[in-house]
């Protein structure tokens, strides 16, 4: 807390003003990733119809929100529901489940094997855009460029 208070120029104890815990200011900046990833996402996949390219859409939208609000998608992409008390932790598995939702819906709109299974490759796209912060380089491909390469990749094992 003291370090955050540093580095928006106030006291330590300011912070409790605007937050009555570190719980309620986790959830504010949870909220706010959330927020940015999601309209991100949303507009992304708004004017598109064709299932795969909607997919696309929604990892480029994601990819680059990530990296675009990076402060806000570390909080999101690395705060387990557990980590929150209270009505904090519930809050978040909300906002985790809502954001998710679309992509699980998405994903359900592909046509795929039987045998595939969409929960699995829901969190395989996941944990591969989820890990851009650590592998993603500025000047390198653009996010529109490596979700297309992820998708192509996945596709040719996947389609029907």
């Amino acid at each position: 807390m003291r370090d955050i208070a540093k580095g928006v120029g106030m006291l330590s104890g300011s912070i409790y003003y605007h937050f009555d815990s570190k719980e309620e200011m986790l959830l504010a900046v949870y909220q706010e990733g959330e927020r940015r990833v999601a309209e991100a996402v949303d507009a992304a996949v708004a004017g598109e119809t064709e299932p795969w390219r909607r997919l696309e859409a929604a990892c480029a939208a994601h990819l680059r929100a990530l990296i675009t609000h990076r402060d806000y998608s570390q909080v999101m992409i690395q705060t387990s529901p557990r980590e929150a008390a209270g009505a904090a932790e519930a809050h978040i598995r909300e906002l985790r489940r809502d954001y998710e939702q679309r992509f699980r819906r998405l994903i359900d709109d592909l046509k795929l094997p039987p045998e595939i299974d969409r929960h699995y490759l829901r969190l395989l796209l996941f944990g591969a855009l989820n890990w851009s912060p650590v592998w993603y380089r500025t000047g390198g491909d653009s996010p529109e460029i490596v979700a297309r390469r992820f998708l192509d990749t996945l596709r040719k094992q996947l389609e029907v």
